[in-house]
């Protein structure tokens, strides 16, 4: 055999020989999972119940309705005594909310301390990402329509994910919410076609997408409303426009919300009552007397529906003093809900941006 020959193969068996050495620590090795550095247990899939942590009882008690006994809903803010805009949560409302698989929130800025207190990898399910609102748009989205099927789809998405093996539950239980949903909004329909151009005033605008789901008119002074939307008090002569208005009987009904007190809600109260016009209060959070977002919406638009009803029933033809028109032929000043509470989506340069 020639050196060079010889030199030639020792060169082929050398680097054969190291290969098999790069590659012996891998021999019998299998590859071991590792999670992922974004995502957490409570963000894979379980057997069940889910457990799930809402920041208000609006939303809490549609995600119950959509889960049902397939997941455990705790409510961090469940009383209409509490100003929801000042609520400070404590530390074991954030620490339920860190260990939840899924936190659902309202978003718009109306519940910052809790969507900033969900862990890394937790599912989130917002009320606003649904509907593209922001912070600084009204944050009231559960008296939008729009809002309220957005979330429903949106929650049953979330638990069919975690818990694939209750798809069909969810799913049908979706179904039976929207048929109740269906009914609320055809009851929507039904005032609005029989009470057309009816009138109202807000001495805070809580129910502005329920009201225009309704197609009420808002009449409330734009003076007032600049100064509550801006977090401020009404100017006096801003104040005096909204007491000439009632006088006036040209709003049917008065909202307020008895969550947001102050002294010139008072005193608008006082006025509307001293000259027969309805106050009708809507708080934010749900009474503790209903059980489901539903139920309490069409509690509203019954209520809302029999005073309307009431304050028209002596009306004869022409302008009732309530400044709705009572001929049926009558255009509506709004015959289609504005784009706002169509797309369930705020515009901040309308009534709707009110917080």
């Amino acid at each position: 055999m020639s050196t060079r020959g010889f030199g030639r193969r020792w060169t082929t068996w050398f680097a054969a020989l190291a290969a098999i050495m790069v590659l012996l620590p891998l021999v019998g090795c299998s590859p071991v999972p590792r999670p992922s550095s974004s995502a957490t247990p409570s963000a894979t899939s379980s057997k069940g119940p889910i457990a799930v942590v809402a920041s208000v009882n609006q939303w809490g008690t549609l995600a119950q309705e959509i889960g049902g006994d397939d997941v455990n809903v705790t409510t961090i803010l469940n009383s209409t005594n509490v100003d929801a805009h000042d609520f400070e949560p404590k530390t074991s409302d954030i620490a339920e909310i860190q260990k939840a698989q899924i936190v659902v929130t309202n978003g718009a800025g109306y519940d910052s301390w809790a969507t900033k207190s969900i862990a890394k990898g937790t599912v989130s399910v917002s009320a606003a990402s649904t509907v593209g609102a922001i912070a600084g748009d009204n944050p009231h989205l559960w008296f939008s329509k729009d809002a309220r099927k957005a979330m429903a789809a949106e929650l049953t998405d979330a638990f069919c994910k975690i818990l694939p093996s209750k798809k069909k539950s969810f799913e049908q239980r979706l179904k039976t919410w929207q048929k109740e949903e269906s009914e609320l909004e055809a009851a929507m329909s039904a005032f609005a076609k029989k009470h057309k151009n009816t009138t109202y005033a807000a001495t805070e605008a809580v129910a502005y997408y329920l009201m225009s789901d309704m197609q009420f008119k808002d009449v409330t002074p734009q003076g007032y409303l600049q100064s509550v939307t801006s977090g401020g008090e009404a100017a006096p002569a801003d104040l005096q426009d909204f007491q000439d208005l009632l006088q006036s009987g040209k709003a049917a009904l008065l909202v307020d919300n008895p969550q947001e007190s102050s002294d010139s809600a008072a005193l608008l109260k006082k006025t509307a009552t001293e000259n027969k016009v309805p106050v009708i209060e809507i708080t934010e959070q749900m009474p503790a007397d209903q059980h489901t977002l539903t139920g309490w919406i069409s509690s509203l638009v019954d209520t809302l529906s029999e005073e309307v009803t009431a304050s028209q029933s002596d009306s004869k033809g022409g302008t009732s003093k309530d400044g709705a028109s009572t001929d049926a032929s009558s255009p509506s000043a709004s015959s289609t809900p504005s784009s706002t509470a169509e797309s369930g989506s705020p515009d901040s340069t309308s009534p709707s941006s009110a917080q």
